[in-house]
């Protein structure tokens, strides 16, 4: 049978303007317990405890907040859900908040609340990193199960860029219990979310809508979807096959006994096993099994001088640019491998993995012999990335199959054991075959593996290449195994080296090759890799082949990175150098009207058109930050004006303590050269229009997140429309351009960029 949540909190506590909901459970506890109770007759199985934004970071009693909610939860005799919201902060690189200090605000609410609770609910995630740590903080201090509840837009995306399978990937690899979604959207806009996540997901799935959106009537907050209509959408959302439905904001008793009593004929059904094999990043997906896939092979020390030097001075520009480079010739996963001797591998490993994330999206493959050095990079991954590797020996099937287990992966599976390398086909297939059981006993299915046959020079034995393509075929046909090779060995010795490796890649993948690890700034290999996709019927019209035949080179060359490439790219250091180039023989207005803001409107159309996502656009403004501080100081040094720009105040409005989007909105303003006037979170509205007066403003931005909320940013934008001739653009999880018509506002901000759009129109 189904199993039904309970319905919204927030919004049946009708909370006063700056009233906290989690306070309450130790203030008015009996507020709180009568609305636990009404859910529970309405015929709720799960009731969500009254936790959701009580974490360390908002409060100092955060324990005993948590300890009270659960413990009126549970008077209702059902069964309680420990609830995790978002911390309300972005995490580093983004935003300020290390992932360790957010794993241990999520794990002091699991601490406090594990004992009464049964099971833990993270919900209302739009961070595919702040969720692996809240779901890391649940797992390494409770042994309840563990749902995961997502909030996406109607484009399916996550704030930060995930689709639902690159979501649903990193979720299952971390091995939650339940995955589904709330808020933001209603149960008709939540239905082909549903549809889709079904489709991907082997995982029981739960839905809790919103009652559709938010409306302003007679001055008050409703939602437009009531009871009969909430149920009967839920019903065909029911159909789909769900295991828990439930309701978000808005969603009173009465929808969720209209939900019960219009679905409880349908059975709970769990999605049937996929068997996709998926590596991901926080935005990308790459699946392998359909086309053979290209991880770059150029991090990574082996003959390579100067990424050695590079590694030994922490020179990471130098594995930036060779990240970039790879990407831009066609890789779409990257070998990450900083082993040498000397080096702190376990530092450098997670530095080089932190950094490369901060600045690209393409998946990564994490590479070390090192336990310590894997387990502290799967950690701090951000997505599911492949782990080269494991081999066939016991020890390190023990060493390396509980951190897949524990964090997730797609593991690389050497064939050798403690007798080495088979010389025959034989010989390694029986090796992958026991690293295939030995790893179905870990829980790891032979999806999240691929098995490396293994390549051997020719040069020492004429059938190396033969025994290993045996094995490749085996392996990828009669296994149902997906198959990794990194090709370039084959011709270790011989002249001429290339001709033998596109030779051997090129029969490799006429074998099934899933993943080739190769140079993809060779140009012979990439060649015959789209050769051999046009003559295989993968590439439709023959697109990919005539585009890259067609292509300008854009490997990515140290001297030939210019300012707005740095900047389009998040390269910081990059950025600062070459606005310091610049400023040699370039004004410094020049360099931000003909460098900078270029850079910024280009990443700002691609993130409008949803090519480049919020992770990219935050990288990118922190990079043109790093040039404006350059240019600034050499204007202070030479005595000449400083960049001024027109005024705008933005503020979160009072009772509202949640501010991502507002300071989203204060870096892009900045660096397209606007004077922000910040004013915080929770701000009266006296104070803005005291801002705005001091200050003679003309354009104020408002953030709201919670419906609560949004009475006072009307209070605000009437009294500033009363007194002032200061217009304003409003922004905020909960508002529509409906919505902010209603409250009298100028402008709907639907995201950063639309922001930037309308102080540049207004100033114009």
């Amino acid at each position: 049978m189904i199993q039904y949540f309970d319905g919204g909190m927030g919004s049946m506590l009708n909370l006063q303007p700056g009233e906290l909901p989690e306070l309450l459970n130790i203030n008015d506890p009996e507020r709180v317990l009568a609305i636990h109770q009404a859910y529970a007759d309405a015929g709720a199985d799960i009731i969500t405890a009254n936790t959701f934004g009580a974490n360390p970071l908002k409060y100092d009693n955060c324990a005993a907040l948590v300890k009270a909610g659960v413990a009126l939860a549970k008077k209702t005799g059902k069964r309680v859900a420990l609830d995790l919201g978002p911390t309300g902060k972005l995490l580093q690189p983004l935003g300020e908040l290390s992932f360790e200090d957010c794993y241990n605000a999520f794990a002091a609410v699991v601490k406090a609340g594990k004992d009464g609770a049964d099971l833990v609910l993270i919900e209302t995630m739009s961070d595919t990193y702040e969720m692996k740590a809240a779901v890391l903080a649940a797992k390494e201090n409770c042994d309840l199960p563990v749902f995961v509840s997502m909030m996406f837009d109607e484009k399916g995306r996550l704030l930060t860029g995930a689709d639902i399978p690159t979501a649903v990937a990193l979720l299952e690899g971390l091995r939650v219990d339940v995955i589904g979604f709330n808020c933001g959207l209603g149960p008709q806009q939540l239905l082909p979310l549903v549809r889709e996540l079904a489709a991907c997901s082997s995982t029981p799935i739960m839905v809790n809508p919103n009652a559709g959106l938010p409306e302003v009537i007679n001055g008050q907050t409703v939602y437009n979807v009531d009871a009969a209509e909430f149920a009967a959408t839920m019903r065909d959302i029911a159909a789909i096959g769900v295991s828990y439905l439930g309701g978000c904001c808005g969603t009173t008793p009465a929808h969720i006994q209209a939900l019960i009593e219009n679905t409880r004929d349908i059975p709970d059904a769990v999605p049937s096993f996929k068997t996709d094999t998926r590596v991901t990043s926080y935005s990308e997906c790459v699946t392998l099994g359909q086309k053979s896939i290209i991880i770059g092979e150029r991090i990574n020390p082996t003959g390579k001088k100067l990424l050695k030097q590079a590694l030994r001075d922490n020179d990471m520009e130098y594995i930036l640019r060779e990240g970039i480079a790879q990407k831009e010739c066609g890789a779409h996963i990257l070998d990450v491998n900083v082993g040498l001797p000397e080096i702190d591998e376990t530092k450098l490993l997670t530095r080089a993995v932190y950094e490369l994330q901060a600045v690209l999206s393409t998946p990564l493959q994490l590479d070390s012999s090192d336990t310590q050095a894997m387990e502290a990079a799967l950690r701090i991954y951000n997505g599911k990335p492949m782990v080269n590797s494991v081999n066939g020996k016991q020890s390190s099937m023990e060493a390396v199959f509980p951190l897949v287990q524990k964090y997730g992966g797609v593991v690389v599976c050497l064939c050798l054991d403690e007798d080495g390398i088979p010389e025959t086909a034989a010989g390694r297939i029986a090796i992958a075959e026991k690293i295939i059981r030995t790893a179905a006993q870990y829980g790891i299915h032979k999806k999240d593996l691929a098995v490396d046959a293994l390549t051997l020079t020719i040069s020492t034995d004429n059938n190396n290449a033969v025994e290993t393509l045996k094995a490749v075929d085996y392996v990828q046909h009669t296994l149902g195994v997906n198959t990794v090779l990194g090709v370039s060995n084959i011709s270790f010795g011989l002249p001429n080296r290339e001709a033998i490796n596109v030779a051997f890649y090129t029969e490799a993948m006429a074998r099934g090759l899933a993943a080739g690890i190769i140079n993809p700034k060779s140009q012979g290999m990439m060649n015959a890799y789209y050769a051999h996709h046009a003559l295989a019927g993968l590439d439709d019209s023959c697109t990919e082949y005539i585009r890259s035949a067609t292509a300008v080179d854009t490997t990515v060359k140290a001297a030939e990175v210019t300012l707005q490439e740095a900047i389009v790219r998040g390269m910081k250091e990059e950025s600062a150098r070459c606005a310091q180039a610049l400023l040699a023989d370039t004004a410094p207005l020049a360099i931000i009207s003909d460098h900078i803001i270029p850079a910024l409107d280009k990443v700002g159309d691609g993130f409008e058109k949803n090519t480049v996502f919020l992770p990219q656009l935050l990288m990118s403004a922190d990079a043109a930050k790093a040039a404006f501080d350059e240019i600034k100081a050499q204007m202070i040094l030479s005595g000449g004006d400083r960049v001024k720009g027109e005024k705008i105040v933005i503020a979160t409005v009072e009772g509202d303590i949640h501010d991502i989007g507002k300071n989203i909105v204060k870096v892009l303003l900045q660096n397209y050269g606007f004077d922000v006037i910040d004013l915080g979170k929770d701000v009266p509205c006296e104070a803005v229009l005291a801002a705005v007066q001091q200050q003679k403003v003309k354009l104020v931005g408002l953030s709201a997140l919670m419906t609560t909320t949004v009475p006072n940013m009307e209070k605000t934008i009437r009294l500033l429309h009363e007194h002032t001739d200061a217009k304003v653009f409003v922004g905020g999880a909960v508002l529509t351009r409906d919505y902010a018509k209603m409250i009298d506002a100028d402008w709907y901000a639907r995201d950063a960029m639309e922001s930037v759009r309308i102080a540049q129109d207004f100033f114009q």
